[in-house]
């Protein structure tokens, strides 16, 4: 039976990329035999009256949805509906929380640089408190990276190389959540992303920045196909399956002695740069992984 699905993107957001991953899922959808709507978020109202939960729309309910957004409550809500959602709420929450995704991917045992969590402080107090910042440096030294808890496209992470700088920087942040954390040099400027989905590597490609610690090709760097070694494919998965992903980007640094470390999952990564660069559509295998994953759950209802 064919699936009508939604794909829902953050209508509020400027530019067209947002529109053009919703677009290139649209068009692999359609290649596999399912129809689909791209959605703005805002053009679905989570409701709720009388104990019972609703969505204020004029789009017809979809057998699925595939969520490139970060809307939390609406895709909780579309879950709650008994709608499948593709990554689920909990898992593009978790991928959007920076601080969350590294518990977890220490919690599996996997590579991650070392991290301190900033204590939660509140805003509107007249003395700042501050965490120790010289028994920070003394665990992760210097250089090192604060990172806040939530940003993307390689903002909100800043490098900072001296005390005075540390401090400015944390005063800046006061009441933001966000970390500390070591600074891996033999990576700098550089990083691999790997698209996951399901059990497989659908393409990887390495980023290089000249001028620039992070290698984000929207901050500046450049990009290459690359081919990665099974042991880093596997920790690409174990990356992706720790937050339960079905689909996502995992951006790994290089570490010493030709090891890797993670350093993001982004469960929303967009596809564009790395079809350009690899000549692979990850849409068509993120269609296929929903739709054959739909098909498995059918199978199992019977």
């Amino acid at each position: 039976m064919e699936k009508y699905g939604w794909i829902i993107y953050n209508g509020n957001l400027p530019g067209t990329k947002f529109l053009d991953f919703a677009s290139m899922l649209q068009v692999a959808a359609q290649a596999l035999g399912s129809q689909t709507t791209i959605v703005k978020n805002n053009d679905v109202l989570a409701n709720f009256i009388n104990g019972e939960l609703r969505v204020i729309t004029d789009h017809v309910l979809p057998d699925y949805v595939v969520f490139t957004d970060k809307d939390i409550y609406l895709a909780k809500q579309l879950e709650l509906l008994g709608i499948p959602v593709f990554n689920t709420a909990h898992v593009i929450e978790t991928s959007d929380d920076k601080i969350a995704t590294y518990q977890v991917l220490a919690k599996h045992q996997l590579p991650i640089p070392e991290t301190i969590v900033s204590p939660k402080v509140f805003y509107h107090r007249e003395e700042k408190k501050l965490p120790d910042l010289d028994a920070i440096i003394a665990r992760l030294g210097l250089p090192m990276i604060i990172k806040e808890a939530f940003g993307s496209f390689g903002e909100q992470v800043y490098l900072v190389s001296t005390k005075e700088e540390l401090l400015e920087k944390v005063t800046a942040l006061y009441g933001k959540p966000f970390m500390f954390q070591q600074f891996i040099a033999t990576s700098e400027g550089k990083d691999l992303r790997l698209q996951v989905v399901g059990d497989q590597v659908v393409a990887a490609m390495k980023r290089t920045a000249a001028n620039d610690f992070r290698a984000n090709v929207t901050a500046g760097g450049t990009m290459e196909a690359y081919e990665p070694a099974e042991h880093v494919k596997k920790l690409a998965i174990a990356a992706a399956k720790a937050i339960g992903a079905d689909f996502c980007g995992v951006d790994l640094l290089f570490g010493p002695d030709g090891s890797f470390l993670i350093c993001e999952i982004n469960s929303n990564a967009h596809i564009r740069n790395l079809y350009d660069c690899t000549g692979v559509n990850a849409a068509d295998a993120i269609i296929n992984h929903i739709l054959t994953t739909l098909a498995k759950r059918d199978s199992n209802e019977i």
